[in-house]
């Protein structure tokens, strides 16, 4: 019987769990065996009862590991090296570009490891990160807004302003999921918002939901340079699928900022793409740097742990299906955007972007199955 685990989560400050008691349901009914670790859905709101109602065995952290398939939220961390091995695979975010060490621990191990974030399908979407960047973005608006209030260090700016007072100036890099939503919810704020990006296709495509004082702008580095010093709330939301973020904010720029202005680098679990971001953690989430708060939280989704998990398994759950009860290859034969999310096999890196972050080579994804 194929089996799957599911261990509690470990990275400080993640609450989320990879699987409801739903979703248990679901596997169970298709025969499958699924291993909870006992209280690995407690921060979330799912409580052991209910995954052993579902139909799950409530199992230690060793058991919840030695399954077939072991499905989680975040990458492994350096106490959970030890578990990974060759017969295993792996299903998770693992952004190694952003944690490198962690690619070396899945190559050492031969570990197949595929990658939520970089699971792509044909027309260039992300099904499987496109729900936690949603609620990233949604929060990075929300949780500037309160760290531009004085008490929490801000400059004392409401996000909307008052009659015959401006709002907060919103400038908000990349119009992808993350940047979107976290534009849209900033101008719904009625603040003045501008959303750069590099794509006039890109902002075409959002122009008919364009609402509030939200502006888009085709990005370029002279207009990042003019807009970034004026910013009251400065928000990081760029992309590259499997790679390293880009820096497009150098830490002079982050000097001209006003004292008492905020930046939310979202794209922390991909480097930052500000020069002056270090990640932080839910309880400890934000460092001060030339007078200008930096939020760099690299799990932000986490913060909202029932809503996240809920978001994440509705979209993880049909991969996980066909995974568990057809294994790996004739899952990619079903669903061939699973061929994009191989990250590591059998000692080797199968996605070019993350090759490059890694410095090594790459070797093609369908060659590293054979």
């Amino acid at each position: 019987m194929a089996s799957i685990g599911v261990p509690a989560e470990i990275k400080r400050d993640e609450q989320r769990v990879a699987l409801t008691p739903d979703a248990v349901r679901d596997l169970t009914g298709q025969g499958i065996e699924v291993r909870i670790q006992a209280g690995a859905g407690l921060g979330a709101g799912f409580a052991d009862p209910a995954f052993a109602a579902a139909g799950a065995r409530l199992v230690s952290a060793e058991e919840a590991w030695g399954a077939h398939l072991v499905v989680k939220v975040k990458e492994p961390q350096p106490q959970e090296f030890g578990y990974l091995r060759s017969d295993l695979v792996l299903f998770t975010y693992l952004h190694l570009a952003a944690y490198p060490e962690v690619g070396q621990a899945l190559l050492e191990a031969g570990t197949t490891a595929v990658a939520y974030e970089t699971v792509q399908l044909e027309d260039g979407s992300l099904p499987l990160l496109a729900p936690m960047s949603e609620i990233a973005g949604r929060l990075a608006a929300q949780v500037g807004a309160h760290l531009l209030e004085q008490p929490h260090g801000g400059r004392g700016i409401l996000m909307g302003g008052c009659t015959g007072v401006r709002p907060a100036r919103v400038v908000v890099l990349g119009a992808g999921s993350v940047g979107w939503n976290a534009a849209r919810i900033a101008a719904a704020m009625d603040a003045e918002v501008l959303l750069l990006d590099r794509s006039p296709q890109k902002l075409r495509s959002l122009e008919a939901h364009r609402s509030g004082r939200l502006v888009s702008l085709v990005s370029n580095r002279s207009l990042i340079e003019r807009l970034v010093p004026e910013a009251d709330l400065l928000i990081g939301a760029v992309l590259t699928a499997g790679g390293r973020a880009p820096t497009l904010v150098s830490e002079d720029l982050v000097r001209q900022m006003q004292p008492g202005s905020v930046i939310v680098d979202v794209a922390i679990d991909q480097g930052g793409c500000i020069a002056t971001s270090r990640e932080t953690t839910h309880t400890e989430p934000v460092h001060t740097l030339h007078g200008v708060q930096h939020y760099a939280v690299g799990n932000m989704p986490g913060a909202v742990p029932f809503t996240s998990t809920e978001a994440l398994v509705s979209v993880t759950l049909p991969y996980i299906l066909v995974m568990a009860g057809r294994g790996l290859v004739e899952a990619i034969t079903d669903r061939p955007e699973l061929l994009s999310g191989l990250n590591t096999v059998d000692g080797a890196v199968c996605h070019p972007g993350v090759a490059r972050a890694l410095g090594v080579a790459p070797r093609h994804p369908m060659a590293c199955l054979r």
